[in-house]
């Protein structure tokens, strides 16, 4: 099984399988508008606009089960994306990441890397500590704990890399450019 097994949906509703970018390198992300690493979506439109025309897709997956970080609909939550970040690449429905909620997509994700890359710097494991205290839906030992989790899947379908929330997209440059 790879990740082009899977079918997701667009903002619109619409199915989309994911078979459509084999031969892709994906940064699949779950995130929200009112979280306090919102401000990651500059990183990685900068992702994208460097790296989008040498393979590489985001896939923004909105979540509102982490502190209801992601209120409003799906075209509020794109247009805000939009406006503020200048982002453009693909954003998906709002899912659920964990729980018998989660699409089966990120069940798959958690499953392939189970664990988060250890953050780096006192700031971000203080913040990560702070984050396992107050998750109610990271119960499992493989969980998403937060918004914007990403995670790294090569050419062929396979995750490679677990990035945490605190993870800096400008640090994934050297992952993505070896994939390249």
């Amino acid at each position: 099984m790879s990740v082009y097994d899977f079918t997701v949906k667009t903002r619109k509703g619409e199915d989309f399988s994911l078979s459509a970018l084999k031969g892709r390198i994906l940064l699949i992300v779950n995130t929200a508008t009112g979280c306090g690493f919102t401000p990651q979506y500059e990183g990685l439109e900068n992702l994208y606009r460097a790296y989008h025309e040498k393979g590489l897709e985001i896939l923004d997956f909105p979540c509102n089960q982490f502190g209801h970080q992601a209120p409003g609909e799906d075209d509020e939550i794109h247009e805000f994306c939009t406006a503020k970040y200048q982002t453009t690449f693909d954003q998906f429905k709002k899912i659920d990441v964990n729980g018998e909620t989660a699409i089966p997509l990120f069940a798959w994700l958690k499953e392939q890397a189970p664990e988060d890359e250890e953050p780096v710097g006192l700031k971000n494991k203080a913040a990560m500590a702070a984050i396992k205290k107050i998750s109610k839906t990271c119960v499992q030992p493989n969980d998403v704990k937060w918004n914007f989790t990403k995670f790294l899947v090569d050419r062929e379908g396979n995750v490679v890399k677990r990035w945490g929330p605190t993870a800096d997209p400008a640090s994934f440059t050297a992952e993505i450019e070896k994939l390249l």
